[in-house]
């Protein structure tokens, strides 16, 4: 065998764990027995330092070596170059973590997200601390081994946005903050509030449930190669293009967290369903960043799905299943489910205080890791900065410290990936005008495939091929710019408040 075969058949063999990995975490969080739930988290651990031994084999760094020499790299194609690069990259990483700690952390957090969802329920933090205390240690332990860059929580950014900076996200959001708290200030003291009145009420989930197929299907999700099903959390998972799994949250009360969140995970899917075929079985098929990839989500919630011409056209079919909203005109339902309001809850706020959600996650992750704040204090300082940015104070933990699954899978780092995700989908939205004028009359017609196409085409296919500068540069011609979502935030809300 020559070394690149061998060098593949090893990336594929971590790429089939990865897999199995995935559908046993998806099954966990669809509905496994409980009490299987601990059994579970040590096969999970066991499988995972399987993977961690190949990935951080002596013999997949000999192959890196010898595929790095002039003579070989010179007779790599594009994709065979970049699979050696993303893997070096994480070989170089991974070969400083002992394999002990590497399994003892694996099976901690896959307890702790099993624990999260019972302690979120039970508004019980105190029982929830531990398991974080113990991950922001472990964490922190992994940080020293990896290097410390710029700052401890630089090497965590860096895992989910590859060149990603706390300096450049400083300026960022603060760039984003100083539009947008003004534009708040307009919006609360307009006098043309939009109604909400329509939206309370019992909503059948039955029929929530057929409408988020329906509108799943309209978006071009292929249910030949995936599925839609229930969690406490939504959450999409792509093991490869021919099986990618989503999840929404269906409640009596609320028909827009479901429909909402439908459409959020719809968006992840669309990108692991068209990453090309050459990428199969390989680490490189999957998205690029999740910046990029929350892009996507975020794209089809808010910029498609939460638009007057989507409303348009598919209000008709919300009102047949739900008669309650027959007399509620499509103008009302449009500016109802676009209102700003400070709310606890992120996954169901608005676009414009989204962000702020999000600064709040951020600085309270850069607090843990660069000033060493504790986890007995995070309820604390998570209401305090609540109370700062949004004037609200969570009434429980439930609604405040615990929302989130994120922290309980170790996933520092994430956070700031959903407002580069509307940054990225704001930038991209403004090409997309450009290069297809009649967008809005093919939302109004139903027609989004046509959509589908063009962000196949210029983003879902390369998967992991090229880094997320490269594709925001390659799209937009030039490299990401925060102006674009303030002008889009902007434009909307003057519209629905009069302003």
């Amino acid at each position: 065998m020559t070394v690149l075969q061998q060098f593949r058949d090893i990336n594929q063999k971590i790429k089939q764990y990865e897999e199995a990995l995935a559908v046993i975490y998806w099954d966990l969080r669809t509905g496994a027995p409980r009490k299987g739930m601990d059994i579970r988290s040590e096969v999970i651990g066991t499988l995972s330092s399987e993977m961690f031994r190949l990935s951080t084999s002596q013999e997949l760094g000999q192959l890196l070596t010898e595929l790095e020499s002039e003579h070989n790299w010179e007779q790599l194609d594009e994709l065979n170059r970049r699979l050696v690069q993303e893997t070096r990259k994480e070989y170089d990483r991974s070969v400083k973590i002992p394999p002990e700690l590497y399994q003892r952390y694996v099976v901690l957090t896959a307890q702790a997200e099993n624990n999260w969802e019972l302690c979120k329920q039970n508004n019980d933090y105190a029982s929830f601390q531990p398991y974080l205390e113990q991950i922001i240690e472990l964490t922190n332990q992994m940080i020293d081994l990896w290097g410390v860059k710029e700052t401890r929580y630089d090497t965590l950014l860096d895992q989910y946005e590859p060149g990603m900076t706390v300096q450049q996200l400083d300026q960022i959001f603060g760039e984003l903050r100083d539009e947008l708290v003004p534009l708040a200030e307009q919006i609360a003291s307009s006098p043309h509030q939009p109604r909400t009145d329509f939206l309370e009420g019992q909503f059948d989930i039955a029929a929530q449930k057929e409408y988020s197929l329906f509108i799943l299907k309209q978006m071009g999700f292929d249910f030949d190669a995936g599925r839609l099903d229930e969690s406490v959390h939504p959450f999409a998972t792509g093991l490869n293009p021919h099986d990618v799994r989503i999840t929404t949250r269906y409640l009596a009360d609320d028909v827009t967290s479901a429909l909402f969140g439908t459409i959020h995970e719809g968006g992840h899917a669309l990108y692991e369903q068209n990453i090309s075929e050459q990428l199969v079985g390989t680490t490189l098929c999957t998205g690029t960043s999740m910046g990029i990839h929350e892009s996507q989500s975020r794209f089809w919630e808010n910029v498609i799905g939460r638009s007057r011409p989507f409303w348009n056209r598919y209000y008709r079919d919300l009102q047949q299943r739900f008669p309650q909203l027959a007399e509620i005109d499509v103008d009302t339902f449009y500016r109802g489910n676009n209102i700003v309001k400070p709310s606890l809850i992120r996954i169901e706020a608005d676009e414009l205080t989204y962000n702020l959600h999000i600064i709040i996650r951020y600085e309270i992750e850069k607090m843990i890791f660069n000033e060493g704040l504790q986890a007995k204090d995070l309820p604390r300082v998570w209401n305090e900065k609540y109370k700062q940015y949004l004037g609200i104070e969570p009434p429980s933990d439930a609604e405040g410290v615990l929302q989130d699954v994120h922290w309980s899978g170790g996933a520092f780092g994430y956070f700031p990936s959903y407002s580069l995700g509307n940054m990225y989908a704001a930038q991209f939205m403004n090409t997309l005008q450009q290069q297809m004028p009649d967008i809005w009359q093919k939302v109004e017609a139903g027609e989004l495939h046509p959509i589908k196409d063009w962000l196949a085409e210029r983003i879902y296919q390369y998967g992991r091929l090229k880094s997320p500068s490269e594709l925001v540069e390659q799209i937009t011609n030039e490299p990401l710019n925060p102006a674009y979502l303030a002008q889009y935030l902007k434009e909307k809300y003057t519209d629905i408040y009069k302003l």
